[in-house]
């Protein structure tokens, strides 16, 4: 029994929900035959996988989603293996690289030159080319980009490259170039409750407006979260009520708990509880980048208006160091130890200005 969001998700670029114009212009794209390589980004959950697959569909046909996992294997220049889990059709390939950390320029050449020489490709296709979907292009190291620059001029006789991104800020501009970039915004708030609307007429559910509108807001425009929630609100109850409450994830009930404990105390002990929780989220694969910003999101609401500032500075400052470096937890940890160093220190200005 599959997930709401991966069951009613559209397998056609003329079945989108949003973003209609942009559809169109895909359309066209795949009309002209001259087809480029795709750099998608967007905030998560914005729909760049659902319109890729629609993407490919329109390429290849519903062959296309015929897919097997498989585990293929890697060997770096020191002779270390490294194997990773791809997702692949006679058509395509879609790996995320940044799974073997540092190794992801070895992924990134060995990949591209096996599918482009050694794949053979379906005589039934509509075209002469394959496939090859890399997800989280941003996270790719510096070394692994510039390789990717160089192999997609290489093989592009045979290959295209569907590119996957979040923020388009920490892609090299040599790749940017070579790609026709298109942006995927956020649904709206509206468009968030139409689809949830519609989602749940197609599972024979009446959902009233009032809760919908409630699930859009607490999604932050994640259109994934947003279903999620509402098949979530389904298995508590149902029917649906207006005010029923709405679940929100473990991770973030746990952020904002852990929140709470660094303005409650600022001690060396404390840091160290923090820490554990810090490991325990990071181990749960929580992304790093989630973690930085929930966190500044609760403290700066309990914060002064003569800290606020201080502190996004502070976030800032020691999330471009945690994309800069290798060990998260460190900079997580130092952001943690610098605002309860700025947070003990207004305290106690403040009370000794009362006083």
């Amino acid at each position: 029994m599959s997930l709401w969001v991966d069951k009613h998700r559209p397998r056609e670029l003329a079945k989108l929900d949003y973003h209609l114009p942009q559809a169109d212009h895909l359309k066209q794209l795949i009309k002209l035959g001259d087809f480029p390589h795709l750099l998608f980004y967007g905030p998560s959950g914005s729909g760049k996988k659902t319109r890729i697959m629609c993407l490919l569909r329109e390429l290849y046909g519903p062959g296309v989603e015929r897919l097997r996992q498989e585990h293929m294997s890697f060997t770096t220049p020191s002779n270390k293996k490294l194997d990773i889990v791809t997702i692949s059709s006679n058509y395509h390939i879609e790996v995320n690289p940044s799974d073997v950390g540092i190794y992801d320029r070895v992924v990134i050449m060995d990949l591209i030159k096996n599918v482009a020489q050694t794949h053979q490709l379906d005589s039934q296709g509509q075209r002469d080319f394959k496939v090859v979907i890399l997800n989280e292009v941003d996270e790719l190291t510096k070394d692994a980009q510039h390789a990717l620059r160089r192999t997609m001029e290489k093989y592009v006789s045979t290959c295209r490259l569907i590119l996957c991104a979040n923020s388009t800020s920490r892609v090299i501009p040599a790749i940017r170039s070579r790609c026709l970039s298109i942006r995927i915004p956020a649904p709206s708030q509206d468009d968030i409750v139409n689809i949830l609307q519609s989602t749940c007429k197609k599972e024979g559910l009446a959902i009233p407006t009032e809760l919908a509108v409630r699930i859009a807001q607490s999604s932050s425009r994640n259109l994934r979260r947003a279903l999620l929630m509402c098949e979530a609100c389904k298995v508590q109850q149902y029917p649906f009520t207006p005010n029923q409450p709405i679940s929100e994830p473990e991770w973030q009930v746990f952020i904002r708990d852990m929140a709470k404990a660094i303005l409650l105390e600022q001690t060396p002990k404390n840091l160290g509880e923090i820490r554990t929780q810090l490991y325990e989220l990071l181990a749960h694969g929580i992304p790093a980048d989630i973690i930085f910003k929930g966190l500044l999101d609760e403290l700066v609401k309990n914060c002064d208006m003569q800290i606020k500032s201080e502190v996004v500075s502070l976030a800032a400052l020691y999330e471009h160091r945690m994309r800069m470096g290798s060990k998260l937890i460190f900079h997580l940890e130092a952001f943690v130890a610098k605002f309860m160093s700025i947070y003990k220190k207004f305290m106690e200005e403040s009370m000794a200005d009362m006083m």
